[in-house]
C-alpha cells in the first residue's frame, strides 16, 4: 500500500515565515531556514516553500533563501511563488528545489506547464491551485490567483484536468475557505479533484488535528496532507502526527 505523505508548508514573506487566515492578517513566525531544518529532523516527508508576495509584486523567486533551505533538508523540496518562465524554473531547481509549484503564472500562461514538463519532467511540475466555493461554477468551486486575491474565470475541476493534460505531475489543492481555520480540510473539493485526475493530489488548508489529516487522506482520497499551523504554533510535531495517523490505520513513513 502506498504510504501517505505529510508535507510542511512554509509561507514566506520578505524572507521570513509567515502565517495568516484565508490569506490575510499574516504574522511573522520565524526564520524559514531554521524551521525547515527542525521539520526535517522531525521526519517530515517533504517541504513546500511559498513566496506569497512574489507574483503580486511581479518578481521572481528568492534564490539565495531557497539554496539556504535546500542545504538543510534532504527530502523533496518544492518551491512556489513568482515562477513565471523556464529560466525561473531552471534557476529554482539549480538553487536546490526538486519541484516547482506553478499557480498564478500557470493560469496566466498555461504553456509554462507543458514547456516545464517537457524540459524538466512531469515530476518537477506541480500545479498549485487556490479554490473557493462558487455555486456559479460547474464544479461548485472557482480558481483564484495572486495569493487568493484575484478571481479567475476558471472552474476548479476543469482547470485541474487541463493542467494534468498539459503535464503537471502533481496538484497542491488549497481550499481558501478552509485556509488557516484549523477546522478540517475541504473533503468534497479534495475528493472531487482526486477522482478527476490521475496524478497525486495534496490537500491543503484547514488542518488542525491528526483526525483532520486522517479524514482527508481516507475520505478525501488525498495522497498527501499539507500542514502549517499545527506544527508552527499548535504544539504538534511531525513525528507525533505520524504516530497518531499510524494508530488510525493511515499508512505513513515512520
Amino acid at each position: 500500500m502506498l504510504k501517505k505523505r505529510i508535507i510542511v508548508c512554509l509561507d514566506v514573506k520578505d524572507g521570513r515565515t509567515t502565517k495568516g487566515v484565508k490569506f490575510q492578517n499574516n504574522v511573522d513566525i520565524g526564520d524559514p531556514v531554521e524551521m525547515a531544518k527542525k521539520y526535517y529532523e522531525q521526519g517530515v516527508d517533504e517541504l513546500v516553500f511559498y513566496d506569497i508576495m512574489a507574483s503580486a509584486r511581479g518578481r521572481g523567486p528568492i534564490l539565495d533563501l531557497i539554496s539556504r533551505v535546500a542545504e538543510q533538508v534532504f527530502i523533496p523540496f518544492c518551491v512556489g511563488g513568482g515562477i513565471g518562465s523556464i529560466e525561473d524554473i531552471r534557476s529554482t531547481i539549480l538553487a536546490g528545489a526538486e519541484k516547482v509549484s506553478l499557480n498564478s503564472q500557470a493560469v496566466k500562461n498555461p504553456e509554462l506547464i507543458s514547456q516545464g514538463a517537457r524540459i524538466f519532467g512531469n515530476q518537477c511540475i506541480v500545479l498549485g491551485m487556490d479554490a473557493a466555493k462558487d455555486e456559479t461554477c460547474p464544479s461548485g468551486y472557482r480558481v483564484f490567483i495572486n495569493g487568493g486575491r484575484t478571481k479567475t474565470d476558471l472552474d476548479a475541476r476543469e482547470w485541474a484536468i487541463k493542467a494534468v493534460k498539459l503535464g503537471a505531475g502533481e496538484i497542491v489543492l488549497n481550499s481558501i475557505d478552509a485556509d488557516g481555520m484549523k477546522n478540517g480540510y475541504e473533503i468534497n473539493l479534495t475528493k472531487m479533484i482526486a477522482e478527476s485526475v490521475g496524478v497525486p493530489v495534496i490537500a491543503s488548508g484547514g488542518g488542525g488535528t491528526p483526525e483532520h489529516l486522517a479524514n482527508v487522506l481516507k475520505e478525501g482520497k488525498a495522497d498527501a496532507a499539507l500542514i502549517a499551523s499545527m506544527v508552527h504554533s499548535m504544539g504538534y510535531t511531525v513525528g507525533g502526527i505520524k504516530a497518531d495517523l499510524n494508530k488510525m490505520g493511515v499508512p505513513v513513513r515512520m
